[in-house]
């Protein structure tokens, strides 16, 4: 713990340093420069040593400043131990400078001054009072400077927070999709299952069997994966609709329509099994005569969209309330949670009849090399 704290501490020591130096080299080149161009007489190298150096007091008292502004912080303006402890400090810290200041000024003399400077108690007093106003301002700049830090570092703290929190909505959000799998649709396999097995169709039945087997293994093992390639959730939904075929028979027909190259493309994973569960529940199942379902994809503008289309009956007034409605809207949420803003998500009528829903997310592709591509 203290070994990593000390590692965390010495890069921020050094930005310390190198700001005041910074400001030292500054004041020192800028000063000199500027009243040699005027024509004046000082001993130029002592008082460039002078003036850069009189700026160490500050670098030595900027982390007992900042800790003292983490106890008593400045935003706690009320208190009167705030105002006492920062006066107190702020008038420490100048009176330190200006006793280092005369200290050297006494040394060195780099004013140059005939007879020479005053006595060290008089020019200390001379440099504090002098420089009341400017101890002021750079005490109130430390922890000016520290407190937009530490407000971009707690910014910056909220939004890990958020995203650690996004994601683990989003992995309910998951397992919330996955328990929806209708408990009907297990059941009604298995009295499928049942039904062939007391027609003698054995070979039929253990294939369902597996089927279910592969069904069940993948909503298992997928539990921790947010996204997933287009093509192996293709692959999960015909698990899916082979399953209900078997249910439906001749009554349900589907095709897939997707490209080759869009296979690679990431999805959130089980994204398409709601949808088309949606579709096979109000809109296959309430024909007698059944229907038919067709999965779409394409690539456009950097975006891909998926197409569930089934050509049942058409949405009722008011669909959004319903069960089907709660289905969409966790989908929705889940999207959202994953991609923001970027994503569109829709159902609805299509003419001459049937009903379409449409999902569309960023294009990011993760091919075998594991480079993204967009």
């Amino acid at each position: 713990m203290d070994g990593t704290r000390t590692e965390s501490e010495s890069p921020r020591w050094l930005w310390i340093a190198a700001i005041w130096c910074g400001m030292g080299l500054f004041d020192a080149t800028q000063n000199v420069f500027t009243m040699r161009a005027e024509g004046m007489h000082h001993a130029w190298g002592r008082l460039f040593v002078t003036l850069l150096i009189s700026w160490l007091p500050w670098i030595l008292a900027t982390p007992p400043v900042l800790r003292l502004a983490h106890r008593y912080p400045p935003a706690q303006w009320k208190r009167v131990s705030t105002w006492a402890v920062h006066l107190a400090a702020c008038g420490s810290v100048g009176a330190i400078h200006a006793a280092w200041v005369a200290l050297w000024e006494e040394l060195l003399n780099p004013w140059a001054l005939m007879p020479g400077p005053d006595p060290f108690p008089q020019l200390w007093m001379h440099k504090i009072y002098g420089g009341l106003l400017s101890y002021l301002v750079l005490y109130s700049l430390i922890l000016l400077v520290d407190h937009a830090l530490d407000s971009r570092e707690q910014l910056a703290l909220q939004q890990t927070e958020t995203a650690r929190l996004n994601e683990q909505l989003s992995k309910a959000q998951l397992s919330a999709l996955r328990r929806q799998i209708e408990p009907h649709f297990l059941f009604n396999t298995l009295n499928a299952i049942a039904g062939l097995v007391r027609e003698e169709r054995n070979d039929a039945a253990v294939n369902m069997i597996v089927r279910l087997s592969d069904f069940l293994r993948r909503v298992v093992e997928d539990s921790d994966r947010q996204q997933v390639p287009l093509g192996e959730e293709l692959e999960f939904t015909q698990k899916y609709l082979d399953i209900q075929k078997a249910r439906f028979a001749e009554r349900l027909q589907f095709s897939v329509d997707v490209p080759q190259e869009l296979l690679p493309a990431q999805v959130p994973s089980l994204i398409l099994q709601p949808m088309v569960e949606n579709a096979v529940k109000h809109g296959i199942a309430r024909r007698v005569q059944g229907g038919a379902i067709r999965i779409t994809a394409f690539r456009s503008n950097g975006t891909l969209t998926v197409r569930v289309y089934n050509d049942g009956p058409s949405l009722p007034v008011g669909w959004e309330k319903g069960q089907s409605g709660i289905g969409i809207l966790n989908v929705r949420t889940r999207l959202q949670s994953l991609y923001g803003d970027r994503f569109e998500l829709s159902m609805r009528n299509q003419q001459p009849g049937g009903v379409e829903a449409t999902v569309s997310v960023p294009y990011v592709s993760l091919p075998a090399s594991g480079k993204t591509k967009g």
